[in-house]
C-alpha cells in the first residue's frame, strides 16, 4: 500500500483485499458503511466457514451430527478493507505487517470499525479450498460472482 500512495492521496477513501479469497461482500454498503462512522478504517468482519462436522451432544452421548457447521460465531478479519489514504502513513514499509501494526495501531486509537458480512466468504489457503472454490466455479455455483 506504502508504494501506492501518491495514487491515493487525493481520494476520500479507497477499497483494498488481500486476494487471497472470496465473497459475495456488497462493496457499495461497506463504502456507505464506512463513510458513515467517520474513522480511518473499515474492516469487513467475517464468520470462518466450519472445517469439521459437528457432534451433537448430550453428556457424553453423540445425539446427532452436523456437517461442517459455520464456525464458532466470532468473526475474523474477512480482508477486505475501506481505508483513509491517511492509514497509509502508519506503514513503515515493505516489511510492516499490515494486521500486526497499523491494524492493531488503528484500532487502539478507536479508528477502526467492522462491517459484519453474513453471505458468502470463503479464504483460498488450502488446495482443497482452491478444489472447492473451483468446483463451485465450473458448476456455475459460485456465490461471489456478483457481476451479472
Amino acid at each position: 500500500l506504502k508504494r501506492v500512495a501518491d495514487y491515493l492521496k487525493d481520494e476520500e477513501a479507497f477499497c483494498f483485499t488481500y486476494g487471497d479469497g472470496v465473497a459475495d461482500v456488497n462493496i457499495s454498503a461497506a463504502i456507505r458503511f464506512h463513510q458513515g462512522h467517520g474513522k480511518l478504517a473499515t474492516v469487513t468482519a467475517v464468520q470462518p466457514p466450519g472445517r469439521y462436522g459437528a457432534l451433537q451432544m448430550d453428556g457424553s452421548a453423540v445425539t446427532g451430527f452436523a456437517e461442517k457447521p459455520r464456525g464458532d460465531g466470532g468473526l475474523i478479519n474477512g480482508g477486505f478493507f475501506v481505508l483513509s489514504p491517511r492509514c497509509i502513513t502508519r506503514i513503515a514499509g515493505d516489511a510492516t505487517s499490515w494486521e500486526a501494526e497499523p491494524l492493531t495501531s488503528l484500532a487502539a486509537a478507536d479508528e477502526l470499525r467492522a462491517y459484519a458480512h453474513h453471505g458468502f466468504w470463503q479464504p483460498m489457503d488450502t488446495l482443497r479450498e482452491k478444489n472447492l472454490l473451483e468446483d463451485l466455479w465450473a458448476s456455475g455455483r459460485a456465490p461471489w460472482k456478483v457481476w451479472e
